[in-house]
């Protein structure tokens, strides 16, 4: 593949697509229509006088697309079941979906969609649909983009959350089925920051495929222009009636902009020229994002050890927590060294010999594992932590945990608390809302009531702690001092509301740029070691430290990650072990990221000797805990 080879001219209906042709503006709806059929006609006729090229909708088989245990919600992440819920209320039926394309082709503007499934793809082939895009999701989903291929129509690919070698084995895929297509620059959050978009990114993408484009998650629309400048083909962006509006997309998306974006076009085109890159980087909130939307490898049957894996043994479905749909060539016939059931997930480990085992660590402090209920006691069993501490989802707030705890337990245990609740509510006990103040404290105080019941099963803790996020965050900028102070005046008045009898919370140090949503917003409160100390001081409060999140903090701020560590210290109930890079680089795996962690335990032993702590590394449960494995072999001895 060359950058030499000239952009092929491309069609989609009565417009032509390539170098001189006048740039293809998607107007994306996606499901910005929340369910809302008027609101989608609506949201035509927003992209019609926008002078937008077409109006994209998405269409999926959730049956098809995911387990069928995610779809159940028994055992998956608590973003992915956030996502199905949303899924579910926001979907339009066939019929309303062939309704609004009849009324795209009556005001003469390009009604277009995004098939996450082979049903849905031939459903749209009824439609007369002259183009499909692929979300970014599914780039690695070849079966997918098979089906595609043989429609003859042209594809308009989206390449976030995938690596440049995905890219190239995706365009490879394509140029051997002769498909027409598009390859899209994009940043998968939602919104996207600026820093992580690496515009410049486009001149490798055409070393890879000669047609490209860019679709864009970042406020404002000069990024936008700027990908235009640099040749784009197509610019997709995503259109809402309101951004206040519940769902993911509506903060990425646009409203009627005027002079306020045209100023700032300049400054956003600076900070989003980015260096032409050899490797595309996956940001944190891609990560995040992988993980609930792209696909894995999993069983479609219960599988026995030593077992040849065949092509019927295998199947593709999301979440993308599992083996890539890329390294299925290379797994089949591959002979398993476990027993498998019916949609356990393949991982890396069963091409990989050696993966990391769990056993008994030696720390000169309390040590323990995240875990939510359902696979407490499977951790237990596998090593012999001295804590536990349960990740709460807001539908395990609804759970008994006697369902899957026996007996008791000597060891300690931590609670944290939930950040998001059902509504899309994000916990925020330090927010001016009072509704959603209120709301917040209701939830915190029924995490107060479940910690409570939980200490019967670990009658050894008379006082356990509970991590909580709480709050403090704004979406497009952060607040100016004495906003700021506020946010911590509020906080306090929050506490002397709850009834912490018998608990401890303890409020976690916070990065600056905090993914909510799958996107980046501003965090205010709880990031300078100094005036989270202080407050503790004045409060009679202890924290959770999280040693990435206050790396970032340093890296963007500028203060001094150790002497912030040794401010905080007196004040640290309990620690959360991360590696962190750059600015939102957060929950990296222990030495792949920027922290010196001999130094962090020698801080760490003379200011707080006696805090617990746990791994808390990015999807570090998957493959039997193999993460918390792999950082606590390289936190031994050294915190």
């Amino acid at each position: 593949m060359s950058s030499t080879k000239p952009a092929p001219i491309l069609r989609i209906g009565n417009r032509s697509i390539g170098d001189g042709r006048p740039c293809y503006v998607i107007a994306e709806v996606g499901n910005n229509h929340n369910g809302d059929f008027d609101r989608a006609i609506a949201l035509v006729d927003a992209a019609v006088a926008a002078g937008a090229d077409c109006a994209k909708f998405q269409m999926r088989t959730l049956d098809e697309v995911y387990r069928a245990s995610s779809l159940s919600g028994k055992d998956d992440d608590l973003a992915v079941e956030y996502t199905l819920d949303l899924l579910r209320r926001f979907g339009l039926s066939t019929d309303q979906q062939r309704r609004v394309a009849a009324y795209c082709a009556s005001k003469s503007i390009q009604y277009l969609c995004t098939p996450w499934d082979a049903t849905s793809v031939a459903v749209l082939e009824t439609f007369g649909v002259e183009a499909y895009k692929v979300a970014s999701a599914d780039l690695t989903n070849l079966p997918l983009l098979a089906k595609l291929a043989t429609t003859g129509k042209t594809l308009i690919v989206s390449t976030g959350m995938s690596t440049t070698d995905e890219i190239k084995t995706a365009a490879k895929f394509l140029d051997e089925r002769a498909a027409s297509y598009v390859l899209l620059h994009c940043q998968s959050t939602y919104p996207a920051a600026l820093h992580n978009i690496h515009l410049r990114f486009m001149e490798t993408l055409r070393e890879i495929h000669p047609a490209v484009g860019y679709s864009g998650h970042e406020r404002g629309i000069a990024v936008s222009i700027g990908a235009v400048a640099l040749g784009a083909l197509v610019i997709e962006r995503h259109i809402t009636l309101d951004r206040s509006m519940e769902g993911p997309d509506h903060a990425a998306s646009l409203e009627p902009e005027e002079f306020k974006a045209l100023v700032s076009g300049i400054r956003e085109i600076e900070a989003a020229r980015g260096e032409k890159l050899a490797e595309r980087p996956l940001s944190q909130g891609e990560l995040i994002n992988r993980e609930n939307l792209a696909k894995s490898l999993v069983a479609t049957r219960n599988i026995a050890a030593g077992t040849i894996i065949s092509d019927d043994d295998i199947a593709v479905k999301s979440p993308g927590q599992g083996l890539s749909p890329l390294k299925m060539p290379a797994l089949i016939g591959r002979r398993i060294g476990r027993a498998m059931s019916a949609d356990d997930y393949f991982f890396q480990s069963d091409l990989d010999e050696g993966a990391s085992k769990a056993r008994r660590y030696r720390f000169d402090r309390p040590w323990g594992v995240p875990v939510r209920y359902h696979d407490a006691e499977r951790f237990l069993e596998i090593c012999q932590p001295d804590i536990i501490e349960f990740h709460l989802s807001y539908s395990d707030m609804e759970r008994d945990p006697a369902a899957y705890l026996s007996g008791t337990y000597e060891l300690g245990f931590v609670v944290h608390a939930p950040e998001l609740f059902a509504g899309s509510k994000l916990m925020d006990l330090a927010t001016s809302d009072e509704t959603l103040r209120r709301y917040s404290l209701e939830q915190t105080q029924a995490v107060i009531d479940i910690t409570r019941g939980l200490k019967k099963f670990f009658p050894g803790t008379k006082r356990p702690p509970i991590v909580a996020n709480i709050g403090g965050f704004t979406m497009d900028e952060p607040l100016p001092p004495d906003q700021k102070a506020e946010c911590y005046r509020i906080f306090a008045e929050s506490l002397g509301e709850l009834d912490l009898e018998g608990v401890e919370l303890i409020p976690q140090t916070m990065a600056p740029f905090p993914w909510h949503f799958g996107g980046q917003r501003h965090q205010n409160i709880f990031i300078f070691p100094e005036e989270s100390a202080a407050f503790c001081a004045k409060h009679d409060l202890r924290m959770c430290v999280d040693i990435s999140h206050t790396k970032l903090a340093a890296n963007h701020f500028g203060f001094d990650f150790t002497e912030g560590l040794a401010q905080l210290g007196p004040h640290t109930a309990h620690l959360h072990f991360g590696d962190a890079k750059g600015l939102d680089g957060e929950g990296l795996q222990v030495g792949e990221g920027e922290i010196d962690f001999d130094q962090v335990g020698a801080v760490l032993r003379k200011h707080a000797p006696d805090a617990s702590f746990i791994p808390e590394i990015w999807q570090g449960h998957k493959n039997m805990g193999e993460g918390f494995w792999i950082a606590l072999e390289r936190l031994e001895g050294r915190v």
